[in-house]
């Protein structure tokens, strides 16, 4: 019992301390994650933990980042993807808040998939994520990137479903599912 209230009390300053943050340092946390052409025109928001979300800065170009810090099990977390994956985005993380561990954030999306609930992302579109302990590590941490083709099969992409970060060539993962999507080497 005190291990978890002692969870819950981690949890909840960490997610005080990024509420603590002025606008401008929630939104520059946020666009870490985005390629360096598309920062300036970036949408950026901020999810509530019920998965709705407040639009700290409007953009123009069609992709949306914010910070996943105080999300269980993450340290310094930030993403951006294609504003037509909002419903995926909020779904994950109304998930990943309302659960105790990786375990359960699984089994949550396993259900969702085999009820059909499962927010789908739009084909082709690329997610960025930069992970980390700390804002210096995340930023020295090279951008995770994938590219989402929900349902998609080794087999009707033409790509091998194994694969691995230190080698060459791109596979898929997730293979069949709503969470398929295209892993790009070296990230």
């Amino acid at each position: 019992m005190k291990s978890s209230a002692l969870v819950f009390c981690l949890l909840l300053m960490a997610s005080l301390f990024v509420r603590a943050q002025s606008p401008d340092e929630e939104i520059a946390r946020a666009v870490m994650a985005s390629p360096a052409a598309m920062t300036a025109d970036a949408m950026v928001i901020r999810f509530s933990d019920d998965g709705s979300h407040e639009t700290l800065r409007e953009g123009s170009n069609g992709l949306v980042c914010y910070d996943r810090s105080n999300e269980p099990g993450r340290e310094f977390s930030a993403q951006c993807t294609s504003t037509g994956n909002l419903a995926r985005a909020a779904q994950n993380h109304k998930v990943r808040m309302a659960s105790n561990n990786a375990d359960e954030v699984q089994s949550m999306f396993q259900s969702q998939e085999s009820d059909g609930s499962r927010e789908a992302p739009e084909f082709g579109s690329v997610w960025y994520s930069v992970n980390g302990q700390d804002r210096e590590s995340a930023n020295a941490n090279r951008p995770h990137i994938t590219i989402a083709v929900p349902f998609a099969t080794g087999e009707t992409l033409g790509l091998p479903i194994e694969g691995g970060y230190s080698q060459s060539g791109s596979w898929i993962m997730e293979s069949g599912t709503s969470a398929a999507h295209i892993m790009i080497p070296g990230s």
